[in-house]
């Protein structure tokens, strides 16, 4: 599993995009959605210090969840993302783009909350794979 997440990211770029990702959030509250084992091998294997990370969302976690502690980043379930008031969240998941709809159009709608993936696939590569199917 380990050696297919690594092959992802690197057929997507993802460190050159991760450099890009961490100037565009400096000095910004970030929450990560998403706590399977794509961020967590993420986390283990790429520098993420910089980022000012508030905590860790997913849809596993619940209210009572809230403020305890998963992979050393504050719990902070789904619903109650907008309370944090966070600038960014970055989606974690290998499948981001319906997340990321249902955030915009549904839970932060009306709200200034950016929404990204924490590691994207090129547009290229998207449709690349469409029509190779």
């Amino acid at each position: 599993m380990a050696e297919d997440f690594q092959a992802h990211l690197d057929k997507i770029g993802f460190e050159k995009y991760l450099k890009k990702l961490k100037k565009k959030v400096k000095d910004k509250k970030v929450i990560i959605y998403g706590a399977g084992a794509y961020f967590q091998y993420i986390l283990e294997h790429y520098d993420l210090k910089s980022m000012n990370i508030i905590g860790i969302s997913d849809l596993k976690f619940s209210s009572e969840q809230e403020g305890q502690e998963f992979l050393g980043f504050k719990i902070i379930p789904k619903e109650k993302i907008v309370k944090y008031n966070p600038d960014y969240v970055l989606v974690a998941t290998l499948r981001y783009m319906g997340i990321i709809e249902d955030f915009v159009l549904n839970l932060f709608d009306g709200t200034k909350i950016k929404t990204y993936p924490l590691a994207r696939v090129p547009l290229l590569q998207i449709i690349k794979s469409i029509w190779s199917n």
